[in-house]
């Protein structure tokens, strides 16, 4: 049988790089949008680290290798971000084996730190960069700019929830370790009355030596706790926190925002948080205002998003929002039933109040309240009627035995 044969791995050949990429290939485009640049402009930065600077100071024979271009580098970080190859080690990789990258940036084979460093030293460059050529596309007709969907996704950090500290945590660790203290102590005094052997007072005297240690690292992460001013301290990752995943899933990670246009389903405005969505809307949604130069556009967000204050905060921006209501969480041990759900209720803004679906009037004596439970404080009113005292289908409404129906201004059931 006849088989198609291929060339000899010996045979000379002769070639070029430009003859491998056809003309419409997209990495043509990275290549001519990055060399219009000016990187200088952009704040990229051209100078050597300050290691460097003092190293040929005190030695003017070391002249050191040739940094790259930044250009160069800025070609590879656009393809890794077209392909989905965000690996500093697998970009080394395709330097080496992939024709694409070889024509992009001329056959030249930087290592994965170098890749690395470059991106870890222009973060304010590489989002001015991306805002640049967030206008590009928008010029060129694929962004609409009239509606952006927005969401978020969790990626777990490298710090382990071990290595992850509230106040409540620090706490019951040193509460464990006094008691351990005074109960080896004890024992360590009751050693004649005890009559314990010289081994084992050797190993209580290192156990109590172990604990003191441990106290004083908790005393330490206690006071950078509360230097810090935040609720978390996490020592591997500093900036990722504890966030509900999935369910009642808590992973240590970094929440990733990203707003997309709906006319290409290009990205928009992206940046990370390290808290969850609940509080995320507001800035997400500016970002991308201000990258598309936009007087206002319809943002549209799920049930975890659903917050009065970002709401509000939002619509003062000229940003409308339809945001799913979020879910009402009753303490009620009969359960609320869908026709008592807070969307169930109406409200009137003629007079400030709310309709029941019984028909009853819940009115607000006008005083604001400061809500605590998040992070970010914030006023509401609440709203109350006396007719739940003699309401038949309370039991179906609220499981609140004194008093009645409760709700907030900002159309959150507050109990």
């Amino acid at each position: 049988m006849h088989h198609i044969q291929g060339i000899d791995r010996f045979q000379l050949t002769f070639s070029c790089l430009e003859d491998a990429i056809p003309n419409d290939n997209p990495v043509r485009v990275i290549d001519a949008f990055i060399d219009k640049l000016d990187l200088e402009l952009l704040g990229f930065s051209y100078k050597p680290t300050d290691e460097e600077a003092q190293s040929k100071k005190h030695n003017p024979y070391l002249d050191g290798r040739p940094s790259f271009e930044p250009k160069i580098l800025l070609k590879l970080y656009f393809y890794g971000y077209f392909n989905g190859i965000r690996s500093s080690r697998r970009l080394e990789k395709e330097c080496l084996r992939n024709i694409e990258v070889r024509w992009l940036i001329n056959g030249l084979a930087p290592n994965y730190h170098t890749i690395a460093d470059f991106r870890k030293n222009n973060p304010k460059a590489l989002k001015n960069c991306f805002k640049l050529y967030t206008t590009f596309l928008q010029e060129a007709g694929l962004i609409g700019g009239k509606t952006i969907a927005v969401d978020g996704s969790k990626f777990r950090a490298s710090n382990s929830k071990k290595n992850n500290y509230s106040q409540n945590k620090i706490d019951r660790h040193l509460n464990y370790i006094e008691q351990k203290l005074e109960e080896y102590l004890l024992q360590l005094d009751q050693a004649n009355s005890l009559e314990l052997s010289e081994q084992t007072i050797q190993l209580l005297e290192q156990k109590i030596d172990y604990f003191k240690n441990n106290k004083i690292n908790y005393e330490l992460l206690q006071e950078q706790l509360k230097q810090s001013g935040d609720t978390q301290l996490s020592t591997t990752d500093p900036d990722a926190r504890a966030l509900l995943v999935q369910g009642q899933v808590v992973e240590v990670s970094y929440n990733v925002q990203a707003a997309v246009d709906d006319k290409h389903k290009l990205v928009v405005a992206t940046h990370v948080i390290n808290k969850n969505d609940r509080n995320a809307l507001h800035d997400i949604a500016s970002e991308a205002k201000e990258n598309l130069h936009s007087d206002g556009f319809t943002v549209l967000a799920d049930k975890g998003y659903h917050n009065g204050r970002e709401l509000q905060d939002c619509q003062n921006n000229g940003i409308q929002t339809i945001v799913a209501p979020s879910e009402i969480v009753n303490s009620n041990k009969f359960g609320t039933t869908e026709e008592y759900l807070v969307t169930k209720f109406t409200y009137n803004p003629d007079n400030d109040t709310y309709t029941c679906p019984q028909g009853s009037t819940l009115t607000s004596t006008g005083t604001w309240h400061k809500k605590t439970r998040e992070r970010d404080h914030h006023l509401f009113k609440k709203y109350r009627t006396p007719d739940c005292k003699t309401c038949p289908v309370k039991h179906l409404c609220t499981g609140r035995k004194d008093g009645g129906r409760e709700l907030s201004e900002a159309n959150h059931e507050y109990n």
